[in-house]
């Protein structure tokens, strides 16, 4: 299963539960089982009374979640072209309902984001009430690379980061650091990793019954003081004029080319995200770009029934399989796309993406 689960007493027979994800060898990539496992703990401890607060946390150094188990579904993707596999059904739909529980959940949910947070590990982390990162964070969603899509609510939450800075995110995979995180609205506390211990034991000894939000922000607030001398510069924040000028466009192409250009660029950043972008899947930008265009006018339970099909669609199709090949089997970095050209993707094969697989009923049309 790979994930522990622990209860912790605080004062007045509450207690503080914290889940851990320990699969630190793939960087605590979310498998169907530890999604299922979430969303089953999840759910009881939201109904017990005594249970007053929830951490979720990852073990080792590196990650807090570097994002979902993509191989498992790249392979069963391979073995059947053209069908969506009955794995891909249950995985994208158990772990899109998990964030939507966390983004509902009814009593504070803390999650602690350290190192690479990517993907599915995004997902988890926006869902939660607080979102703490510590200075080493490395906040990504890199489908793009991979041939998928930005999903996990991310074509809710991308959009709604300051004017073009999401889309750049989304098309570039383009790592956020903590500084930024705080400053876009992706985190809500900096901590360091040395303070984890400090949280739990305060956690503990706050009294739940009386005026607990309070003391919960106190606690935060006093630990992010301690940390903020080690916050990192933040990087996308102030170059957002020229991101905001640079994706001004009507059209995908046009965009896609403008961050290709970008290449000799003299800011690395900008040159980083040029890279990223030559050798990234054509299709999945166009995805993408559709995306954050709706999402922007989207709730979050839209957003992921959206988020559904597009995955389904993108196990049915060869780029997602590919893309993951390339870039975790073979690890050769040279994905051959079906569609390598940016301008000359059917705009059918695009629209496809966006229909249902399934007959009747939205498969989360209880969300």
């Amino acid at each position: 299963m790979k994930v522990i689960f622990e209860e912790r007493p605080a004062l007045h027979d509450a207690r503080i539960a914290i889940a851990t994800l320990d699969a630190e060898q793939q960087l605590n990539a979310l498998s169907l089982p530890m999604i299922e496992a979430l969303l089953d703990r999840f759910a009881r401890w939201a109904a017990d009374p005594d249970v007053v607060c929830v951490l979720l946390r990852g073990n080792g150094m590196k990650a807090f979640c570097a994002g979902g188990d993509v191989r498992r579904l790249a392979e069963a993707c391979r073995a059947a072209p053209g069908v969506v596999p009955a794995l891909a059904e249950r995985f994208f739909a158990d772990e899109y309902r998990l964030v939507h529980l966390m983004h509902h959940y009814p009593k504070p949910l803390l999650c602690w984001g350290h190192g690479y947070v990517m993907g599915g590990g995004m997902g988890l982390l926006q869902g939660a009430t607080i979102r703490i990162v510590t200075p080493d964070s490395r906040l990504a969603m890199p489908e793009v690379a991979i041939g998928l899509h930005t999903d996990v609510g991310a074509s809710w939450f991308l959009p709604r980061l300051p004017g073009r800075l999401g889309l750049f995110a989304g098309l570039t995979g383009t790592q956020i650091n903590a500084r930024d995180a705080l400053d876009v609205g992706l985190a809500d506390r900096c901590l360091t990793n040395e303070q984890q211990s400090d949280l739990i034991e305060g956690l503990v000894q706050i009294n739940w019954q009386e005026y607990a939000a309070g003391q919960l922000h106190s606690l935060l607030r006093a630990l992010g003081k301690q940390a903020a001398d080690k916050l990192p510069e933040g990087r996308l924040l102030k170059r957002r004029g020229r991101i905001d000028e640079l994706l001004d466009v009507a059209e995908l192409a046009h965009a896609w080319h403008a961050l290709l250009a970008l290449h000799s660029d003299p800011d690395d950043v900008f040159a980083g995200a040029a890279h990223a972008v030559s050798n990234a899947c054509p299709l999945s930008a166009h995805l993408i770009w559709r995306q954050q265009a709706h999402g922007r006018k989207q709730s979050l339970t839209q957003a992921l029934q959206t988020e559904y099909a597009l995955s389904l669609n993108c196990c049915r199709h060869p780029e997602f399989a590919e893309g993951v090949r390339a870039r975790l089997i073979d690890k050769d970095n040279q994905p051959s796309w079906h569609w390598p050209d940016v301008f000359n993707i059917p705009q059918a094969v695009i629209d496809a993406h966006f229909q249902a697989t399934w007959a009747g009923a939205h498969p989360l049309a209880e969300l």
